[in-house]
């Protein structure tokens, strides 16, 4: 059984964070790496020369007939990793981590399922994405993620005892540049008595705040590396929330929210952190069915709903949270994905 790693230019980019766990996992459950040790050089040119001989003398070592698990996207040397697999007579096992179509990068869907389907087993985020993967028709064994790993050697602590005596503080993480999460300023727009927001990511803009700075409910924290994050987050929530407004998820980011996880939704947990996530999100089931956090059609209806939390319920939430924090820190969930993955090949 073997992957191939790469490297990963952005410590700071949360689909580097999930790409990376997903091989500490396959690593512990016994797939050797073929290729060249994983890095994270920021420079692109010298990345991909390295990705191009890493790639390259992982295929030639590649040993007929064996099982190869790999990640998409990874749209410069997908086609060439399937093509060597399969003239080796290699079984393929793809973790999805986006589908392209679905977030409204391009509208060949043909095209991109091409790349996907391709492999002898999929794994997808949740059953909604499972769901499209089904309606256009796929035949190949598709294995439910439920939510992705964020891995870690040291468990955050800072917020199992946080007090809840004083409104709650609720923290979101992404990234703020050329208008995304703009909804995040209207914030201070709505009844936010019980609330405030800590914000953490790059690009924050606080021109575009909405009122002065001294009656703002945002506070911006800073940006960090996506294996120092989950020490720094200190609140009582984590915000999934995607778009331009705050009465629906709304816009592609938005429409993405139906069909993807958010790595945040992990990184989370990961924290000791109820979830508050849109209603209608994908990842919401999860959430609300194992009683991690609130599920909420409107922003503007969350005062009222953290007014009426009850100290019990909250607490009740954080000990749910804790059970998954230790799968979710030690890979558990994509392990037990792979096996399953294994067992259908």
């Amino acid at each position: 059984m073997y992957y191939i790693s790469r490297n990963y230019k952005s410590l700071f980019n949360a689909a580097g964070k999930a790409k990376t766990d997903c091989e500490v996992t396959l690593k512990n459950l016994g797939f050797k790496n073929l290729g060249f040790k994983q890095s994270s050089i920021p420079n692109s040119a010298i990345g991909t020369i390295k990705n191009i001989f890493g790639i390259s003398m992982a295929l030639i070592r590649l040993p007929f007939k064996s099982i190869i698990c790999t990640q998409y996207p990874n749209n410069k040397f997908r086609k060439l990793i399937v093509f060597v697999a399969k003239l080796k007579r290699c079984k393929i096992i793809t973790i999805v981590h986006d589908v392209r179509v679905l977030k409204g990068r391009t509208k060949d869907v043909e095209a991109e399922l091409s790349k996907i389907v391709c492999s002898d087993a999929i794994i997808v985020h949740n059953p909604s994405m499972k769901d499209w993967f089904l309606e256009q028709g796929t035949k190949i064994p598709i294995i439910v993620l439920e939510v992705f790993d964020y891995v870690s050697s040291d468990k955050p602590v800072q917020n199992e005892n946080i007090s809840t005596e004083d409104v709650y503080k609720i923290a979101y993480a992404g990234g703020f540049g050329n208008g995304k999460n703009s909804y995040i300023f209207d914030f201070d727009t709505l009844e936010n008595s019980q609330y405030n927001l800590k914000l953490y990511g790059l690009s924050f803009d606080p021109a575009k705040r909405k009122v002065k700075e001294e009656a703002s409910v945002i506070f911006y924290q800073g940006a960090f590396p996506s294996d120092q994050v989950a020490h720094k987050i200190e609140a009582h929530f984590g915000l999934v929330w995607d778009g331009i407004s705050t009465e629906l998820c709304s816009g592609k980011y938005g429409e993405y929210l139906k069909y993807n996880n958010p790595h945040k939704t992990s990184l989370y947990l990961l924290c000791g952190m109820p979830v508050i996530v849109w209603d209608k999100a994908a990842i919401a089931p999860f959430i609300i069915n194992n009683n991690l956090g609130i599920g909420v059609s409107n922003l503007a209806d969350l005062n009222s709903i953290l007014e009426n939390l009850t100290a019990e319920d909250y607490k009740q939430m954080k000990a749910n949270v804790r059970k998954v924090q230790e799968k979710i820190m030690k890979g558990k969930f994509v392990e037990i994905a792979v096996k399953k993955a294994l067992e259908k090949l």
